[in-house]
């Protein structure tokens, strides 16, 4: 089926999807999705079919159209045409179950008829079998029953029967989304909004996909906010809803090329929203940067995406697709033992790297023990100038430890880049590697480093000591926690987050002190 979608705002000629079988309409809230479905439904006109597993659960409080060919209008028709056994359903879902029955009840009594006249017909299979046929295929222990012109169900657990009522809102949707597809004329676009609306996750995939193979002569088009279940979808092209202008009834909106190296749920997650997107390390549930980054940046959607390395690549994939989305994305990745140069580069590439080793010395920021400090009335000086010496002392005892660190992922960075040159033969390969020591100068890097860090520890240089020192335990070691009256090193540092999620001057003040380590300009950052 060909589609030509609605008006542009920029007044540029609407696109015309070719050979359509699934649509995914995508988009933040009050972008106009719906309202893009309604013109959609008005270009399909008689072959527009539009559910909602919403709606069908609850009368109409307002008089609506009704489209032909709808649930709503075969209601109506079979009503008419059956006035002593009129129904006097209220809600789609009733409506679409009192339809089943009597479709189910005409064709065997045309069966029935023919029979008695002798006639060689096979018994039908009508549309309420292949409700039940898909329903088992989604439901395997629970069984949809025909009893006294009713439709009774039972499960695994019990031998009682129990009428639709008794239907959770998730099994009545499964019920309502099956039966209704049925419905839809030959060739229909159908128009499901909220196809995710009461089903788990674990059920969505299994039942969309017997759904569309029922109906192989309609085109699906889905209104969602299910970023996975559009992702889910084959042959499918999104659309994402921008923004809508009621006065010229008209959209902004993209039709999605592929996404590249970016996860298609990620991408339509993204696109959801109308926030820049900062995109970080770690996971969303346990790692310390998901639940501290969104507190620091509340203007942007936080992405954890796991290692660094993939941060660095959907930045550069995301940003290369941006004459697309037109949405700003940045990166945050500790700093590790990178170089200063290392640093630049990846500044340059629109990924922040903070000025401290790693996330968790953040909580060892002095604006962050400052603003702790005030909160829980304590000698703030104290406090940190406790902090400090335990932090120098540690860092002199590990000082050799911690330079070897250093020098080892400059070798092992300065290798794969000197071995990633094009060499012409093996043996200008082997030369090279055999001068590879004398160019890289381990130990001279070594004691230079050691030379540095002894520096920092002559000048007191506090900053420049989180800077460089990869130990996780330093948080821990340095007796912060209990310094500030907290129990355990947890609650610090849920103490920390609590201050930050509230709105007052502490909690900007200690915001502040912590974007002043992340958002350093690339032109700031030291060569060498």
């Amino acid at each position: 089926m060909d589609l030509n979608l609605p008006r542009r705002i920029d007044g540029a000629q609407p696109e015309t999807l070719h050979d359509t079988r699934q649509i995914t309409i995508i988009g933040a809230n009050g972008s106009g999705k719906s309202r893009f479905c309604d013109a959609l439904v008005k270009e399909y006109g008689n072959k527009a079919y539009r559910i909602s597993a919403l709606r069908a659960m609850y009368p109409a409080r307002r008089q609506r159209e009704i489209l032909p060919g709808s649930i709503d209008d075969l209601f109506m028709r079979i009503n008419e045409a059956n006035p002593l056994l009129k129904n006097s359903a209220n809600n789609e879902f009733d409506k679409l179950s009192y339809i089943m029955i009597t479709d189910e009840f005409h064709q065997l009594l045309s069966y029935k008829t023919h029979r008695m006249m002798q006639d060689d017909v096979e018994f039908p299979k009508t549309k309420l079998d292949t409700v039940v046929k898909v329903w088992q295929t989604v439901f395997p222990k629970n069984k949809i029953l025909r009893e006294n012109g009713k439709l009774m169900f039972s499960n695994d657990a019990g031998n009682d029967k129990f009428t639709a009522v008794r239907l959770s809102d998730g099994e009545k949707a499964v019920l309502y989304h099956i039966a209704a597809v049925l419905y839809a004329m030959p060739d229909a676009a159908i128009i499901v909004d909220d196809p995710e609306i009461f089903i788990h996750h674990s059920t969505m995939l299994t039942l969309w996909n017997a759904i569309e193979e029922m109906r192989p002569d309609c085109t699906f088009i889905y209104n969602t906010h299910d970023v996975e279940f559009a992702s889910s979808r084959v042959n499918n092209h999104c659309i994402w809803v921008k923004s809508f202008d009621p006065a010229a009834h008209a959209w902004d909106y993209e039709v999605m090329p592929s996404s590249n190296n970016l996860d298609d749920a990620l991408y339509y997650d993204i696109l959801g929203s109308r926030k820049p997107v900062l995109f970080i390390e770690g996971d969303e549930t346990h790692s310390i940067d998901s639940k501290l980054y969104p507190l620091i940046f509340p203007d942007h959607v936080v992405k954890p995406l796991g290692s660094c390395n993939k941060v660095i690549e959907v930045v550069r994939s995301f940003g290369d697709m941006h004459k697309f989305h037109h949405i700003d994305s940045r990166g945050i990745v500790d700093r590790d033992r990178r170089t200063d140069q290392e640093v630049a580069y990846l500044r340059k590439k629109n990924i922040l790297v903070p000025e401290v080793a790693e996330v968790e010395n953040i909580f060892l920021l002095e604006a962050v023990m400052r603003g702790v400090a005030r909160y829980k009335h304590r000698n703030e000086a104290a406090v940190i100038g406790r902090v400090k010496e335990r932090v120098f002392r540690t860092f002199e005892s590990m000082l050799k430890q911690q330079a070897l660190q250093h020098v080892r992922h400059r070798v092992k960075h300065d290798v794969e880049v000197r071995i990633d040159m094009k060499f012409r033969t093996i043996n200008a390969l082997e030369d090279h590697m055999m001068d590879l020591v004398n160019e890289l100068n381990p130990r001279g890097v070594y004691e230079d480093t050691c030379r540095r860090f002894h520096t920092l520890l002559h000048e007191g240089d506090y900053q420049g000591i989180l800077k460089v020192f990869n130990h996780k335990p330093l948080l821990g070691d340095s007796g912060v926690a209990e310094l500030l009256g907290y129990k355990s090193l947890d609650d610090y540092m849920r103490g920390v987050l609590g201050i930050l999620k509230s709105d007052g001057p502490l909690s900007r003040a200690m915001r502040e002190g912590i974007k002043a380590v992340i958002e350093v300009p690339a032109e700031d950052t030291p060569k060498g």
